[in-house]
């Protein structure tokens, strides 16, 4: 069950850079530093100067966009401090491979920057971190917003070493975030006077954003209270509903395919349902529920699934082919094992399409298949395979199916 969670998440959420985050957040009036996007040093040094211009200050930061947290850690995060260091600092991770406890060992490339003008100013009052959040808790089916004194933090070690210091706030869907919680929220953060009103407007204006813009993600780490008292998002998360985009025709510009798997990519363009996993047989299945089943039946067999693949109704020798080749772009892949049932299309229409699959694409197949096909047609089907000529290995059981997976990868 918790793998069908993580799959159905991958596909129905679409992740934004930070920059991206906030321009939504200011879209809904909440608070965010002066910040300019810039993809070369020189446009970085050039936004430097404007940022100086516009604020007087001569320390920024510079800050990698990649879809991932961590940043700091991997160090894409560096604090310039002059307007010469920011294209030194932009120069150095602009193309860099960054790593992050986010991303694999390879880590995502860099393609562009943040500069961000300095926050960390003298004023009247001590600047303050917190952490922010809102998302859906799942055991009520309400919003929720989470927050903590300990900003600046990985909440998971906050919520693990010191619990009592995260607080949630419930919201009823039919009335909103309502003025009393929000003034809760900035009680609890230990705010009073300039501080308190911003921190109720701040939360306010940041669930608005939530919900307006469909989100299943919010996340603000550190929310930032200045020295004079300030309410700002400094850092932001902000992960969209993908089943939700056709009300925001413009976030859909947003997505950076070069931050996503591209073998996920492609088979999207396709029209494939595909999320890659780490195993070593690759499944060709229709419908999410039979998917499910097949990499449980696969575990068993001793391997580990190495996708998530769903053909849908439609099984024709292209859609196989396509389907086949993108699976076997994983290196990882020892055997492929194809379970179709055959309810809105015929066994034996796959079958043919399994075929002709095959003839097409030649050596590039270089690991077994194993086919089992159930439902109209099954048994023309599994004669169609048999006599083909092709080293295809079918099956009629799900048992059978899983000790020919066990064989081939003896």
């Amino acid at each position: 069950m918790l793998i069908f969670v993580l799959i159905f998440q991958k596909i129905e959420i679409m992740n934004l850079h930070e920059y991206q985050a906030k321009e939504i957040l200011k879209g809904f009036g909440v608070k965010v530093p002066l910040e300019i996007v810039a993809n070369t040093p020189e446009e970085a040094l050039e936004a430097a100067k404007k940022i100086n211009i516009e604020k007087g200050c001569t320390v920024f930061a510079v800050k990698a966009q990649i879809h991932a947290g961590g940043r700091g850690k991997g160090g894409g995060v560096k604090i310039a401090k002059s307007i010469e260091e920011v294209k030194t600092y932009a120069d150095q991770i602009l193309g860099m491979m960054l790593v992050t406890p986010q991303t694999s060992a390879e880590g995502k490339e860099v393609h562009s920057v943040l500069i961000s003008e300095n926050v960390y100013y003298e004023g009247p009052s001590k600047p303050e971190e917190f952490y922010m959040s809102v998302l859906l808790n799942r055991n009520t089916g309400r919003n929720m917003i989470m927050y903590s004194t300990e900003g600046g933090m990985d909440i998971e070690t906050v919520a693990e070493e010191t619990p009592h210091l995260i607080f949630t706030e419930e919201i009823d869907p039919a009335t909103g975030l309502l003025p009393f919680q929000a003034r809760k929220i900035a009680f609890n953060l230990g705010l009073s006077g300039a501080a308190f009103k911003d921190m109720t407007k701040f939360a306010t204006a940041l669930y608005n954003a939530y919900v307006g813009s469909d989100s299943s993600l919010f996340e603000i780490n550190p929310v930032f209270k200045t020295a004079d008292d300030q309410i700002l998002a400094v850092d932001s998360k902000v992960t969209l509903d993908e089943n939700a985009l056709f009300r925001h025709k413009d976030y859909i510009e947003l997505r950076d395919v070069r931050e996503e798997n591209p073998i996920e990519v492609e088979a999207k363009a396709a029209g494939l349902n595909y999320v890659d996993l780490e195993g070593n047989v690759g499944c060709m299945v229709n419908g999410a529920g039979l998917a499910m089943g097949t990499m449980d039946l696969i575990k068993q067999a001793g391997g580990e699934p190495a996708n998530f693949l769903d053909v849908g109704g439609t099984a024709d020798a292209a859609r196989v082919e396509i389907a086949f080749g993108i699976i076997l772009k994983d290196s990882n892949v020892k055997a492929i094992l194809v379970n179709i049932f055959g309810g809105i299309v015929r066994c034996d229409r796959v079958a043919q399409g399994v075929v002709d699959a095959y003839k097409n694409m030649g050596d590039k197949i270089n690991v077994p298949i194993i086919c089992r096909l159930q439902g109209t047609n099954a048994k023309e089907a599994k004669e169609l395979i048999d006599n083909s000529g092709m080293e295809i290995i079918s099956a009629t059981e799900f048992q059978e199916a899983a000790d020919k997976v066990q064989e081939v990868l003896a």
